[in-house]
């Protein structure tokens, strides 16, 4: 669940097919994020998913694997 979820707002929010996301997906090499778009989809995260993800944090969130493992471990 929390993986579609994650998929789906990463999909919106870079235009890209939910199809071509796999949790190895890298977020900025592969799915072409910039620093913009990482910092909006932290922020719809938190508020999605009722969370505060540290600053210290966002620089170990690499993959989409990464991001869901985060989401699960500090709901």
């Amino acid at each position: 669940m929390i993986f579609e979820t994650v998929v789906s707002m990463i999909a919106k929010q870079l235009k890209v097919d939910p199809a071509t996301i796999t949790a190895e997906s890298r977020l900025v090499e592969d799915l072409k994020a910039d620093s913009a778009n990482v910092m909006v989809m932290i922020m719809d995260m938190e508020d999605n998913f009722n969370i505060t993800i540290e600053d210290d944090a966002i620089n170990t969130l690499k993959t989409v694997g990464d991001v869901v493992k985060y989401i699960e471990a500090h709901q």
